[in-house]
């Protein structure tokens, strides 16, 4: 059984109340904090376009609005970017008085590995992907065409690139996670290897834009990943139900 004492059924609710606006409020409060910096946050997100752009040409904005809304919706996507691991910390701190003490020991790693993973996908996003993503973009358009990107087109289309790197940067906690659960065991993955390989190459094609490039350079982390997740996926092997109580 858990270590935690049994408690009634309002008392969790009032505690998932209490920590759901906890958390609200530590983004209302980063967002607060960074909204000063709205352009400049947007600013800092378009370089790695801007740098590629031939010379005189710029971002548009063919919405009236987009231009004060566009950088304050960065700002509130980058204020739960950054209250990340303060939300994964209230998870962590209402899911764990029901796990046992073995439990809470291997899903700590889990836990907070997955926050640093996907903090690693979209950092690789930014430095490596889309440097060499819109260097090509540019490169291939076809002469007399003028490049001018709209800035709410761009931020939605870096904020499904940085979603699809950082979901595909948890591939390692998916993995262990399937172990632990007994779904499957290291040897039936490792035997799926050529499989995986393709799912990978598959997968990078559907989140990523049409271009070599990018599907290269997500579908080969993803299929390192894996072969990461395979590697610690031994220590998440389920045990028979005497050990556990052991």
């Amino acid at each position: 059984m858990s270590d935690a004492p049994a408690q009634p059924l309002i008392e969790h609710l009032v505690e998932l109340r209490n920590r759901l606006l906890r958390g609200v409020l530590a983004c209302l409060l980063i967002f607060l904090c960074l909204v000063y910096f709205a352009n400049d946050i947007y600013a800092l997100l378009a370089e790695p376009l801007l740098s590629v752009m031939p010379e005189n040409a710029s971002m548009i904005a063919t919405d009236v609005a987009a231009p004060f809304f566009t950088p304050i919706k960065l700002t509130l996507v980058a204020s739960v970017f950054l209250a990340m691991p303060y939300l994964l910390a209230q998870a962590w701190g209402f899911i764990a008085p029901g796990l046992y003490q073995h439990e809470r020991k291997l899903l700590i790693p889990l836990v907070f590995g997955s926050g640093l993973l996907f903090y690693a996908g979209v950092a690789f996003a930014f430095y490596v992907v889309f440097p060499l993503a819109f260097a090509f973009f540019t490169a291939v358009a076809p002469e007399g065409v003028t490049i001018a990107t709209d800035i709410s087109n761009y931020l939605d289309f870096v904020l499904k690139l940085f979603f699809a790197f950082g979901l595909a940067f948890e591939i390692p906690i998916a993995t262990m996670l399937l172990c632990w659960s007994g779904a499957t065991t290291p040897e039936k993955l490792r035997s799926k290897r050529p499989y995986v390989i393709v799912g990978a190459f598959v997968v990078g094609m559907l989140l990523t834009p049409p271009d070599v490039i990018s599907q290269t350079l997500l579908a080969l982390p993803m299929w390192l990943l894996f072969e990461v997740g395979l590697f610690f996926a031994r220590f998440y092997v389920r045990k028979d139900d005497e050990e556990a109580q052991a």
